[in-house]
């Protein structure tokens, strides 16, 4: 018996290739992927700290890796390395009205949560495109977002404390269950948006909000792009806060025309959907003001609704749009985000990249942060295609930063944007994240090959011994 199947039991520690080999990769096409030569689920932090040790003592990578949601490769596999899966440490352990927090491990599914809390009147915000299958564990380490990000902010702004386990096994509590609290480092932050390459998060102290108020919806379309930016750009100083803000451009419209057959307007050359959880009056006298803005900038369509069946339905066009694009072909998704101000500029951008590449480039997102997810489809089986597709990538990153933006606003570096990071944030600040890996994890045994260029392969003679032969 191995030390991983004797500390974790056999059920717990899968060996069979064909077994492994579904944990090796998330959703991201580009990023690449080794085969692990374990795959373990953990039932409980005991068990994290017992295959750090096992991993530390062995100097054996570990790729912490939740329901494989993920767009950027963070949780791919390393050849020869122990592919922890946190997806069976799935309890909401606490819920707590008065203090407005949950405790919760990391298997959690964000919907079942945002459930849990839903029947004491609470809320819990982030509510990524995947909410119905990501996990909290996911969430936390690429620090996601979503659609309501525009007034409740993305994950990292409902973190109050973290369970983590280390890279030698100790086990880190930090922050706090207080609506104030300073004392020392923000860690519990630092690990927020990690990706898993500072430590193993086993639990998780989440702020709450109170229930929002039946919404307000606005759909409305626009004959260019630069009315659209019009109206986000007058949302933003008029001092209007609505809970969600979505833009899709014309071939987003028409790809969810084909795919839900839900008339939408074909010929606009962008629609933006809005909502207002303000509550009654308030939220009607909202709605009613952005719909003044959208005329304002020239729309050609603008419709309002109480009737929370159509908001649905209305944001179900929005959600759809990815699904809708994967009709079309692969798709490789970005996840650029750009001062507001300039949401026209990169639609137009992405439409000039779309053009010069000959490929469909569909762009859905976040107008009320100026979060973009321009997706490319396209032919993988056609090494043209499949090339021009990854360069119009890179146009996008390179389109983000030169208006300003960032090369990630809810996806993460992980495998695919390694190179980028420096690009945008410098030597001197690449200089100080080493530092903060090394401190915490000197043998770079932590999801090696992602967000840093640091890759430590485990010889897999050794990890065959540890682990047993399937």
């Amino acid at each position: 018996m191995t030390e991983l199947q004797d500390a974790l039991g056999t059920g717990s520690v899968l060996l069979d290739p064909d077994v492994t080999a579904a944990y090796a990769r998330d959703q991201a096409m580009l990023a690449p992927a080794g085969m692990p030569a374990a795959v373990v689920l953990p039932r409980s932090t005991a068990d994290v700290v017992a295959v750090m040790q096992v991993a530390s003592r062995h100097g054996v990578p570990v790729v912490p890796r939740g329901a494989g949601s993920g767009l950027a490769g963070a949780s791919n596999a390393v050849d020869g390395a122990i592919t922890l899966v946190m997806t069976r440490m799935d309890a909401v352990l606490e819920v707590a009205p008065a203090d407005r927090l949950a405790v919760v491990q990391p298997g959690v599914v964000n919907k079942a949560l945002r459930d849990a809390v839903a029947g004491v009147g609470l809320f819990y915000p982030p509510d990524p495109s995947s909410y119905d299958w990501c996990t909290i564990g996911g969430n936390l380490s690429t620090n996601s977002g979503g659609l309501c990000c525009v007034k409740y902010g993305v994950t990292t702004d409902y973190v109050l404390g973290l369970e983590v386990v280390l890279a030698d096994g100790r086990v880190l509590r930090t922050g706090r269950r207080t609506v104030k609290g300073v004392a020392g480092y923000d860690l519990a932050r630092l690990f927020v948006g990690s990706e898993g390459t500072l430590g193993v998060i086993t639990e998780a102290t989440l702020a709450l909000r109170p229930a929002p108020k039946r919404p307000v919806t606005l759909a409305a379309t626009f004959a260019t792009t630069a009315q659209t930016g019009q109206v986000v750009e007058r949302v933003v100083t008029s001092g209007l806060v609505p809970s969600l803000l979505e833009v899709m451009d014309n071939t987003c419209i028409c790809a969810v025309d084909d795919l839900l057959k839900a008339d939408l307007d074909r010929g606009a050359r962008a629609l933006l959907v809005a909502q207002s959880d303000a509550g009654g009056e308030a939220a009607a006298a909202e709605i009613a003001a952005l719909a003044d803005l959208c005329r304002e900038a020239g729309a050609e369509f603008v419709h309002t609704t109480d009737d929370p069946a159509e908001g649905d339905l209305l944001l179900t066009a929005r959600r759809m749009a990815l699904p809708a694009l994967e009709q079309l072909g692969s798709t490789l998704i970005d996840d650029v985000a750009v001062p507001r101000s300039r949401i026209a500029a990169f639609l137009d951008g992405c439409d000039a990249i779309a053009v010069q590449r000959e490929l469909i480039i569909g762009v859905v997102g976040h107008a009320g942060d100026g979060n973009m997810h321009p997706t490319i489809c396209f032919d993988p089986a056609d090494d043209d295609q499949r090339t021009r597709a990854y360069a119009a990538f890179d146009d996008i990153l390179e389109l983000g930063l030169s208006l300003g933006g960032t090369i990630t606003g809810e996806h993460g570096v992980g495998a695919i944007k390694v190179d980028w990071l420096e690009r945008e944030i410098g030597p001197v600040a690449l200089d100080v994240h080493r530092a903060i890996k090394d401190a915490l994890d000197p043998a770079g045994l932590l999801n090696p090959g992602k967000v840093f260029r640091r890759v430590q392969v485990a010889d897999l003679a050794a990890v065959t011994g540890l682990v047993g032969s399937a």
